[in-house]
């Protein structure tokens, strides 16, 4: 099943799309939201694969709201305007379709979103012996991948918290995170990924539903809202 969103500030737009993918049995609507501050809610508390996404609604419009969603969560804008297009796809927008929404467009949408879920790559997962060539201020060390506790991004660039200081790598967060065996390391936001074991307690964040994630060695990291629904499954999983 694709749990999927619904964010349209219009409740018979909500409703017409409701009605459209009622012909796909694969689509379980698990939330509908009116405005972006009522989607962030949503997404804090829910565990969600896919949403539609008005762009024109009062407060934050929807090129606004999907700037903030987390990088792996696949987005549909739905709007009556084609001059948005452009934004949209500068976003990573999973595709754009034009109400009144054709069914067949829809469908095409959608079958995009099972193949790019179809041809994820199989991820070969580095071990935790793995070593990495670190430097930390005059001289260099191999810092195995069971030392590190947080990899943070700057910029094109890591950071890497280790046992034995800080550390950067000439690589972004993404590709870093395909390596990463996600058993071992937990993605909190677009920003930050920290070792699970390492983590000491949980608080409330600044942000309305995220969470600082307290580490043993005193780092506080925020958890996205949406990513803290994620790790309370982790934790109740293990």
């Amino acid at each position: 099943m694709i749990k999927t969103l619904l964010v349209d500030d219009e409740r018979l737009a909500r409703a017409e799309l409701s009605r459209l993918l009622q012909a796909h049995p694969q689509i379980d609507i698990v939330g509908q939201a009116a405005n972006a501050d009522e989607a962030l809610a949503l997404l804090s508390q829910l565990d969600v694969d896919l949403v539609f996404l008005d762009i024109q609604m009062p407060g934050l419009s929807g090129l606004e709201l999907a700037a903030q969603l987390d990088a792996d969560l696949q987005f549909i804008f739905c709007t009556a305007f084609d001059s948005y297009a452009l934004d949209a796809f500068g976003l990573n927008a999973l595709d754009y379709l034009l109400k009144p929404i054709n069914p067949e467009r829809l469908a095409k949408a959608l079958a995009r979103f099972q193949t790019k879920q179809n041809d994820e790559p199989q991820r070969n997962y580095l071990p935790e012996n793995h070593g990495l060539l670190l430097k930390f201020a005059e001289s260099s060390r191999i810092v195995r991948l069971s030392d590190i506790t947080r990899f943070e991004s700057i910029g094109n660039h890591s950071a890497v918290y280790t046992s034995f200081g800080k550390s950067f790598l000439h690589s972004s967060l993404s590709k870093i995170e395909q390596r990463l065996d996600p058993q071992q390391f937990f993605k909190a936001s677009r920003a930050d990924i920290i070792r699970v074991s390492a983590i000491e307690q949980l608080e409330n964040g600044v942000a309305v539903g995220s969470m600082l994630a307290i580490m043993q060695d005193g780092q506080q990291v925020e958890v996205s809202r949406r990513q803290v629904q994620v790790l309370k499954q982790l934790f109740s999983a293990l």
